[in-house]
């Protein structure tokens, strides 16, 4: 280092020490209450999701207990007759 002061430290320096700009007055209301729509909704949406769920697993178990895939289908046609 040659001892000169760097530029970008020098103009952050300058930033730090102010004059600060004016914070608009409601700002912090208005982010609290965006804040609360957000969790509201995201509150919203994951509520909607786990009824999707239960609702899909409700009909997958109506739709098993009424078909009942685990059992074979019953044969149309007749095996041939051997030995006749």
């Amino acid at each position: 280092m040659s001892g000169f002061p760097d530029r970008k430290e020098d103009r952050a320096r300058r930033l730090m020490d102010g004059p600060y700009p004016a914070v608009p007055a409601g700002l912090a209301a208005g982010a609290a209450a965006r804040g609360d729509r957000l969790l509201r909704r995201r509150r919203a949406l994951r509520g909607i999701g786990w009824a999707l769920l239960f609702a899909a697993a409700a009909a997958f178990t109506v739709w098993a207990a009424l078909t009942q895939p685990w059992t074979t289908p019953p044969a149309d046609i007749s095996p041939p007759l051997e030995g006749w």
